[in-house]
């Protein structure tokens, strides 16, 4: 059962220039605990997408889809005291630099105690303070840190990128969201420190039925827990469908050209060139019109000024004209 449903979102920022699009008719769903992840570009929107999920808009988006439903709830409907409420209760974000958002004049314990609702711990005020206490020693435990003491103690600036990001996951988590955005959480980690942050989050997907959503802009970094993946180029939906399937036969040139770009073979020889896909991804205010792959895709002809459909092949959709293998209209 799907617990977020997204179809044809579209944001228009207003610019000196006027109105650009810089999500257009994007679609996505995540099932309950479910890791779904999220895969683009720089600049291709996925941070925005994760914004307009939790309600971090701003007045100069206007925000359009034909459905944007978290559980229940039609969240464009909602004022935004209730998308307020609903954000705090059920869902949770985690950013790529945690140094931006942990406050550097509080130790860690205190800003990792007051992530940790105390409205519904029984007894007087001792006895939730040390009820939250031990909450919070056990967040530290859960997220892989042993010794709680010296950590809650310490200053953001004191810690390592690594805890200092196992800390901003111990926070995200101390609500039990029903939903977490990792939003690029790994990025300028060393691999031993990467890895471990993803096993933490496939761990807390399997243990608690959390439902995460995985941002990233690297095809390396889809871990094995992934049951799905969607591939993004500047706003607009590329492929999306069960991660094997998708790692194993791609349909559109864009996800092809990702995983030629990001998976070596073996058989790559020393100073050889590297597989890239040519050009830069455009700037806002030059958007191509139709497929806005079409300047850089090896496959566009003149159809790709007209924006391709959904399709479907096999458990796959995709968006393309001239797909990387011939796919029959009625797959």
């Amino acid at each position: 059962m799907n617990i977020l449903d997204i179809r044809n979102l579209s944001i228009e920022i207003e610019t000196s220039n006027g109105p650009v699009r810089v999500i257009d008719k994007l679609s996505l769903q995540l099932a309950e605990g479910e890791i779904h992840t999220l895969i683009g570009e720089s600049g291709s929107g996925k941070s925005l997408l994760a914004k307009a999920i939790l309600g971090f808009i701003n007045p100069r988006w206007k925000i359009t889809a034909d459905r944007l439903w978290w559980r229940q709830y039609d969240l464009l409907a909602l004022s935004r005291a209730q998308r307020r409420q609903i954000t705090g209760r059920d869902m949770a974000m985690i950013f790529q630099n945690p140094g931006t958002y942990l406050d550097p004049n509080s130790t860690v314990g205190e800003q990792l105690r007051e992530s940790i609702p105390s409205h519904d711990l029984p007894g007087n005020i001792l006895t939730r303070r040390k009820q939250i206490q031990k909450r919070a020693e056990e967040l530290m435990h859960r997220v892989g840190i042993k010794d709680h003491d010296a950590i809650l103690e310490s200053y953001p600036f004191e810690l390592s990128d690594g805890v200092a990001q196992k800390i901003s996951i111990a926070m995200a988590i101390a609500h039990r969201p029903k939903l977490l955005i990792a939003d690029e959480p790994t990025t300028a980690m060393e691999p031993n420190m990467r890895s471990q942050i993803y096993r933490l989050l496939a761990k807390l997907s399997a243990g608690d039925g959390m439902s995460i959503l995985m941002i990233t802009q690297d095809l390396t970094a889809v871990i094995p827990e992934s049951k799905r993946i969607s591939l993004v180029y500047c706003g607009q939906l590329m492929e999306t469908g069960p991660t094997e399937d998708v790692m194993r036969e791609p349909v559109q040139p864009y996800t092809g050209a990702m995983l030629s770009t990001s998976l070596f073979s073996s058989e790559t020889k020393p100073k050889s060139r590297l597989p890239t896909l040519t050009g830069a991804i455009p700037t806002l205010q030059h958007m191509p019109i139709g497929c806005r792959l079409g300047p850089r895709c090896p496959n566009a002809r003149r159809a790709c000024i007209e924006q391709p459909p959904l399709r479907s092949y096999k458990k796959h959709e995709f968006a393309c004209h001239y797909p990387l293998i011939e796919v029959d209209s009625h797959d």
